[in-house]
Formats: C-alpha cells, structure tokens, sequence
C-alpha cells in the first residue's frame, strides 16, 4: 500500500489502456504462470521418484520385490518425465519469443508471444495436475499421510492452474493456427 505518493497524470495508465497498443506486457504475466506450474510439476515428479525409490511397496501381482521395479511405475514415471521436459523446452521457446515482442512489439509479434505462452500454459496445466495426481497413484496411500507433506503439490497445482481458464487459451491457439486469428490483447491470454 502507498500513501501520499506524488504522481503525475501522465504517469498513471490503467490496467487495460496499457493493452490499446501491442505489448508483450500480457505474454510476460501469462509465462510466469506457466513457469510456476512446471515448477509444481517438476517437483511433484521429483518427490514423486523419491518416495517410490524409498517407501513404495511392489504391487502384489508385479513380481517385484520393490516399488521402483515395477514397469508400470516406471512407464509412468518416463511419461511425466518426459512432460516435464517438454513444459521446460516449451517455457524457453515462449520466453525467446516474449524477446522478439519486446525488442519489436507489434501486432504480429505480440500476437505470436500470445500464443507461444498459451501453448505453455496449457500444456504446463495439464501436466501440473498429471504430476500431482500421479504422485499418489505411483507412491501409494502411505504418501497422503500429514507428515510427508506431500499434498502441497496437488493443492499448489489446483490452485494455480485455475488462475485463468485454459481452455480459452486452447480456443486462442487453435484460432490463431486455423484462421489467423491474432487473440486478445489483454494479461490473460
């Protein structure tokens, strides 16, 4: 909170008139967003491959004398990981992008930065609440106890990821790739 600031008129622009020209002001608010839920994701994976590695009991009809051998958890723990990878590949790609815009910010630009971050977004949505569900699934019911704390994620992922609705930012992508159609200019897409 500030108080008694002294401003000049011309030094207050409203939250959408910053919107009135291109600005990759949108893009960059959106890619933090989707930086934080990778990071959910990547994290989620990581405690996800250490409690398996540690605690997970094998599957009675696996074979297996431990949790980690059994190929259906480790198909599935290859699949996040290659997600996870593919939300972090996708992340720097948009951030490159977002560079274009701002050294050049105009509506093609700007519109192209849009939609690079709306791909990661979505994608880094999904995979967020893959991660966080998949946790538990792979780890078992030992993992939800209080003490391992490992709840945090699904919860952080849940919350996080309904900051804006992805499926717009799908109807965005998809638009943009079948008509041209450049999307809004506002901090949401």
């Amino acid at each position: 909170m500030f108080e008694n600031v002294l401003l000049e008129p011309a030094d207050i622009v409203l939250h959408q008139a910053a919107f009135d020209r291109p600005t990759p002001m949108g893009p960059v608010a959106q890619i933090l967003h989707a930086a934080v839920d990778t990071g959910i994701a990547r994290a989620a994976l990581a405690d996800t491959v250490h409690f398996v590695r540690n605690y997970t009991r094998p599957w009675i009809d696996s074979g297996q004398n431990h949790g980690y051998e059994d190929m259906f958890t480790i198909a599935m723990v290859g699949d996040l990981q290659m997600r996870v990878h593919a939300c972090d590949v996708m992340l720097e790609r948009a951030g490159r992008v977002i560079d274009l815009a701002a050294a050049d910010p105009n509506e093609d630009t700007v519109a192209a930065a849009s939609v690079a971050v709306a791909e990661v977004k979505a994608l880094s949505t999904e995979v967020s609440i893959l991660a966080t569900n998949k946790l538990f699934e792979l780890a078992g019911t030992r993992a939800t106890l209080d003490e391992y704390n490992l709840h945090r994620h699904w919860r952080n992922a849940r919350a996080h990821t309904v900051h804006d609705p992805v499926r717009w930012k799908y109807h965005a992508i998809g638009n943009f790739a079948l008509n041209g159609i450049k999307p809004p200019r506002h901090g949401a897409v």
